[in-house]
């Protein structure tokens, strides 16, 4: 098998100015169809420059002479596979039919576009297209492409993904963990190198070695081709070709399509890095005059025709254009803005049925969460789980032990140690109707996928309307040896991002219906589970399936002398508080929630006490207890009997031996703490 080949010579710069095609296959109406394809994002292009010029467009990331690209590559697919486009992909949206109306107004900020005014330009999609928007990182959506491409394959449905990038998003770590999931797990994902030979202004013997992308695709043992990505007709058939042997043997391609942008990386910053004689070469490689030439020299294009379309395409971009700029800008609404950051939730079972469970028994923490995840998987059929060692070996907490043999390897998967990817193909499974769990191996691990979760996961639903159904799960909390590395309390890096849910049960029966609810939610979730309190916990469980939504916290322990807001492993140091101190009266809060938190019952707590502590294990400066303080200096100050206080661990990085960890985390000075606020 010839895996690796260089395309035609026209590929190479510098050669043949004039661009060779080959109609074999093709009708004169097919032909024709490419170039009225070509034609039409031209049109836009030229129009938004002059828009530009005159003020009335604020940015515009050009794509003139890459257009045979986007075109190709769209016709080539069904109408139902999804395709993943960058800045200079217009033709993408135009291929796949997109009404330009609607388009500009994205464009343009207005309400009546994808995003309501809430995004920039391309980065958005339309489940409606099968066409998943950028955000500005570039490299990250080359991983939502493989979760469209493995609900393929869970499906057993033919079909193909298919991802953008340019030469210089290769240098991502993204790109590279993208490549990798897909030949690991034969996705049928096309992973396409517009190779423009800058990355911005920087040229590409400043950004990688390799002389062409496609040995890249030797390391990752996949098939790999270079063409002329300026030929419409080698790009169309290139695609067409290898999507159709996709489709019935799934594996990834890398098509590395060698082009160049005419215009600077955005019009502002203008050509001058670029020689002139550069500029010079390719202006003879345009691919809609080399290809209106050739369609002329075949008598198949008239002039007459040419002129008719172009007035069609000229009249439909006016209209449209008319239309959105006397549309007025949107209007702000606090309400309709904060209702858009999550996805819909689902109603819960009554919160009796968690601590009033039929049939309970005795179940450590870590026995809960495996429950929870299996009821969930038999409850629903599209959910897939995905981590680092969970299947054979069940995980490193065994909290998926067994799942392999009753679910299989297609539900169960282990994963390459690139959580990045892995995040992302979990939200592109969810693009694509299912949804998925992720464990991270341990709640340290997440930094390496820190940008997926944050400007993916947490964003699309409030940019375009679509849910992120992503649970990650994350082993968490100090107490255990484990040093630095392992033993991170992190929930605070999240719980400032709109668009997450951040929940830290302490007790099994709501670590199991927490879960469970988690696992139906339509937003994604950091699910933070404490290490340490997985074996040496254990609490009735309800039998059956009990849900407890987010936003809600519970009272674990009445009293009037001071309030404890707690949660996580810190709910049991409050708890041990008031059994060493019952003179002290302490009422311990447990939020079990940090995004939402339930600010009405803490408030409701200390207005009855006066005092109130807020505790958590994670380190004191940044965290979430500081949000918490500040609420309760702000809004009940005048009910407060003395100062509010908190506690947390030292602000230092978690250390391995024991009696170091134990200081860090700083039981002793709680006490000493609480002390002080019992005598105000």
């Amino acid at each position: 098998m010839k895996w690796f080949s260089r395309g035609s010579s026209s590929a190479n710069r510098g050669s043949n100015p004039r661009l060779r095609y080959d109609r074999t296959g093709y009708s004169d109406i097919e032909l024709l169809d490419l170039y009225q394809a070509i034609l039409l994002p031209r049109m836009i292009e030229e129009k938004m420059l002059i828009l530009l010029r005159q003020g009335k467009v604020s940015k515009w990331f050009s794509g003139i002479g890459q257009e045979a690209i986007a075109v190709g590559c769209t016709k080539a697919l069904t109408a139902q596979e999804f395709i993943f486009p960058l800045h200079r992909n217009l033709g993408v949206f135009t291929s796949r039919g997109m009404d330009l109306t609607r388009l500009f107004a994205q464009l343009q900020g207005k309400a009546s576009g994808y995003s309501r005014g809430r995004e920039r330009s391309f980065h958005f999609g339309s489940k409606e297209h099968a066409i998943v928007g950028m955000i500005s990182h570039l490299g990250p959506q080359l991983t939502l492409a493989n979760g469209t491409a493995l609900s393929l394959i869970l499906d057993g449905k033919p079909g193909v993904s298919l991802a953008f990038s340019g030469d210089g998003g290769t240098s991502e770590g993204d790109f590279h963990e993208a490549l990798n999931v897909a030949a690991v797990w034969n996705l049928p994902v096309i992973f396409v190198i517009e190779n423009n030979g800058y990355g911005l202004s920087t040229p590409s013997e400043e950004q990688f070695r390799c002389k062409q992308f496609i040995d890249k695709g030797i390391g990752y043992g996949m098939k790999a081709i270079r063409i002329d990505g300026n030929n419409v007709l080698e790009v169309h058939r290139t695609v067409k070709a290898e999507a159709e042997k996709m489709r019935h043997q799934p594996a990834p391609l890398l098509l590395e399509c060698m082009t160049f942008r005419m215009r600077g990386h955005e019009e502002a910053s203008g050509m001058k890095y670029v020689p002139k004689e550069l500029l010079e070469q390719w202006s003879f490689k345009d691919p809609l005059t080399n290809y209106e030439t050739y369609l002329k020299d075949l008598a198949i294009l008239k002039d007459s025709m040419i002129l008719e379309w172009r007035d069609q395409f000229l009249q439909q971009i006016d209209v449209a254009l008319e239309t959105v700029f006397a549309e007025a800008e949107p209007v702000p609404d606090a309400v309709r803005e904060l209702e858009a950051v999550y996805a819909f939730a689902p109603s819960p079972e009554a919160e009796e049925a968690v601590w009033s469970p039929n049939n309970p028994r005795e179940l450590r923490l870590v026995d809960a969460v495996r429950e929870g995840l299996d009821q969930a998987m038999e409850r629903d059929p599209n959910l897939v789980l995905m981590g680092q060692d969970i299947a054979g070996y069940g995980g490193v907490f065994k909290a998926t032990e067994g799942f392999l043999e009753k679910y299989g390897p297609s539900r169960v998967r282990n994963t390459p140690l690139c959580e990045s990817a892995i995040l992302g193909a979990g939200l592109g499974l969810s693009i694509a109707g299912k949804r998925a769990m992720v464990e991270m191996q341990f709640a340290d691990f997440v930094s390496c996928g820190f940008n997926q979760i944050v400007n993916n996961l947490a964003k699309i639903h409030y940019r375009w309307g679509q849910q992120a159904r992503v649970v990650v799960r994350m082993p968490t909390g100090a107490g255990v040896g484990a040093g630095p590395f392992h033993s991170q309390s992190n929930e605070a890096w999240f719980t400032q991002i709109p668009g997450l849910k951040v929940v830290y049960p302490a007790f099994p029966a709501e670590a199991k219906a927490m879960l469970l609810y988690a696992l139906r939610d339509n937003s994604p979730y950091l699910f933070m589970e404490h290490k340490a309190l997985y074996r040496s916990l254990s609490g009735p469980v309800s039998e059956g399936i009990a849900e407890l939504a987010p936003g809600k916290a519970r009272i674990v322990r009445d009293g009037t002398g001071a309030t404890l807001v707690a949660y996580g492993m810190a709910v049991h140091w409050a708890l041990s508080l008031a059994e060493e101190f019952p003179d002290f009266d302490l009422e311990v809060v447990d939020l079990r929630s940090l995004q939402p938190w339930d600010k009405a019952t803490v408030l409701g707590s200390v207005m009855r006490t006066g005092k109130v502590l807020v505790l958590h294990e994670d380190t004191l400066t940044g965290g979430f207890g500081g949000e918490i303080a500040s609420t309760i200096a702000e809004e009940v100050f005048t009910h407060l009997d003395g100062p509010v206080m908190r506690f947390g661990a030292l602000d230092t990085p978690v250390p391995f031996a024991v009696s170091l960890e134990q200081d860090f985390l700083g039981y002793s000075r709680l006490k000493t703490k609480l002390k002080a606020l019992m005598a105000y």
